[in-house]
């Protein structure tokens, strides 16, 4: 009585392992965006630094210090000393009065870039877009 023998085959069933590939690349393209963080910041595209052609009554400056304090000028007022939850309310309330209102951020430049980007994360999170970092001009620095 013969013996019916099969032939070894010598083929690898790939489709499990396309389907693994299929779920992780989902989960990839799923997972990826939620994990960058980030400010948006929108910046000049320029060569060279350029003055803005901004009201001085449309803007609000807010400066931080070496030791990370906040000082806030809304429009041609005087300069305050205020703190993160003040800062954000101060903003908001001229925000609500007048349309346009941009705000810049001033930083002396031993300051910690960490201050810097707090300042930027919490006017993010309050919802505030129209945010600027102030330069100085490089002809400004060698005429000093």
């Amino acid at each position: 009585m013969p013996r019916n023998r099969r032939k070894p085959m010598a083929e690898i069933n790939v489709v499990p392992y396309i389907d693994v590939m299929m779920v992780l690349l989902v989960i990839f393209m799923i997972s990826t965006p939620l994990l960058t963080q980030g400010v948006k910041v929108s910046l000049p595209e320029s060569d060279d630094t350029e003055s803005l052609d901004i009201k001085p009554s449309q803007t609000i400056i807010v400066k931080v210090d070496v030791a990370g304090k906040l000082y806030l000028t809304i429009g041609m007022g005087n300069e305050k000393a205020v703190v993160r939850e003040q800062l954000i309310e101060q903003i908001m309330n001229k925000q609500q009065k007048e349309a346009n209102v941009s705000v810049l951020i001033s930083g002396d430049k031993e300051v910690r870039y960490v201050f810097i980007m707090d300042v930027l994360a919490l006017l993010s999170q309050a919802g505030i877009v129209d945010v600027g970092l102030m330069t100085k001009a490089l002809d400004d620095k060698l005429t000093e």
